[in-house]
């Protein structure tokens, strides 16, 4: 199936979603590297998940990263791809994905890479 014969579905009471650019120091670490520094991620927060850190493209080393044939849908963002850290192993693969063609709702993330949590060392929100 193609995306565009996919149901573009709209954040609504029942799955609320939020973006908001807070300003905060956001570290992300891998392998003993640092893959992403930035001032500039939008958290999103999604339905009854956890939220996540969105981080620019040119806030992260992607020398660090290599795209992968993986992909996913989600209903509410549109299709993600899919990114292996290099240097760590299995548990590198597919660690970091990304919107590209975002829906309206979510433009805010469009081009921005997110990391799996427990794909990483660490994602470190710093107030400093």
């Amino acid at each position: 199936m193609q995306q565009a014969e996919r149901a573009i579905k709209l954040p609504d009471a029942t799955h609320r979603i939020s973006l908001a650019m807070t300003g905060v120091h956001v570290l992300v670490k891998s392998g003993g590297r640092i893959v992403a520094n930035t001032r500039r991620a939008v958290t999103f927060t999604e339905a009854k998940y956890p939220p996540v850190q969105y981080i620019p493209r040119d806030d992260v080393d992607m020398t660090l990263l290599e795209p992968t044939e993986h992909k996913s849908y989600c209903p509410y963002k549109g299709e993600a791809t899919y990114f292996t850290i290099k240097g760590i192993g299995e548990r590198g693969i597919n660690a970091v994905w990304s919107y590209v063609g975002t829906y309206p709702a979510v433009a805010q993330i469009d081009g921005c890479l997110a990391f799996y949590p427990d794909r990483v060392d660490s994602i470190q929100i710093l107030e400093d």
